[in-house]
């Protein structure tokens, strides 16, 4: 069992938590991942590792509320406890050696983008950072990039706060002005990432997306978190949980990643009402 340290709400829909995890927490790095159950009943989920403290033995996680068991998890308290919280998973984030990045992150994206980040600008390279939201209320973690950063673009698709527009907006502007980066990094929705990468590849900068598929055992053996790459002219299958979640962007089957993930659309829906139904009045 793993204790809940700390809990907030970082806006209507994205709860941060801190759990107890001392090996975890030792262990990781920006990139890796954890898979939890909430309860002994319950489904495992994979969730990035937004942060830790290995001095206190806790290990962050941010997650949207968008399905059943999120819906559980958040409704978990402080000193409670969560049934399984095995990590650190996949492979970390390639950030050696690198002078000049920019880390593209779309709303709750960010808390796996923010890592990465911050352990960029802690090996002195300079931080770019665009940072994407639908709406001002949906804003999250502006204050922890603007630490790491060396310059913060924040973007809204509905203008409601900072500038209008998707985060490619920023990123061509900077690329037609000539900014030359070492790696593009970008974490978000898959529509993003795959617009982020159509946008650098006229200029021949480097691109790194972090996948999130359908994820099980994270182990490689169910192969629910398949991708398909295009390498040398070939189609190859990797799968997300070991083999990444990093990839080359201008390898990433991205069309197909997107339909595959539609897949239990209606399925999670449906649970997500049920689990909703059940805290009702709680």
């Amino acid at each position: 069992m793993y204790k809940i340290i700390t809990k907030k709400s970082l806006n209507p829909t994205v709860t941060m938590m801190e759990i107890e995890s001392p090996l975890v927490a030792k262990k990781a790095k920006a990139g890796q991942f954890i898979i939890l159950r909430v309860d002994e009943e319950g489904e495992r989920i994979p969730l990035t590792i937004a942060g830790v403290d290995p001095v206190r033995g806790a290990v962050k996680i941010i997650f949207q509320i968008v399905g059943a068991t999120t819906e559980k998890l958040n409704h978990k308290a402080e000193g409670e406890y969560i049934q399984d919280f095995v990590g650190p998973l996949g492979m970390p984030t390639h950030i050696a050696g690198m002078k000049k990045v920019c880390v593209v992150g779309g709303g709750v994206g960010c808390a796996i983008a923010l890592p990465v980040a911050e352990a960029l600008h802690a090996q002195g390279t300079e931080v770019t950072s665009i940072i994407g939201f639908r709406n001002k209320d949906l804003l999250i973690l502006e204050d922890e990039f603007k630490a790491c950063s060396d310059k913060l673009v924040v973007m809204t698709d509905d203008g409601s706060y900072a500038r209008h527009g998707n985060v490619t907006v920023p990123l061509k502007e900077m690329l037609d002005a000539g900014e030359q980066f070492d790696m593009i990094i970008t974490i978000g929705p898959l529509i993003m990432m795959k617009f982020v990468t159509l946008t650098a590849k006229p200029y021949g900068v480097p691109v790194t997306v972090s996948m999130n598929p359908i994820m099980i055992d994270g182990t490689g053996m169910c192969g629910g978190c398949r991708l398909t790459l295009m390498q040398d002219g070939k189609r190859v299958t990797k799968f997300a949980c070991v083999d990444g979640p990093d990839f080359n962007g201008y390898e990433v089957d991205f069309d197909e990643a997107m339909s595959r993930g539609r897949t239990y659309f209606d399925f999670e829906r449906k649970a997500h009402e049920k689990a909703c139904n059940l805290f009702k009045g709680v």
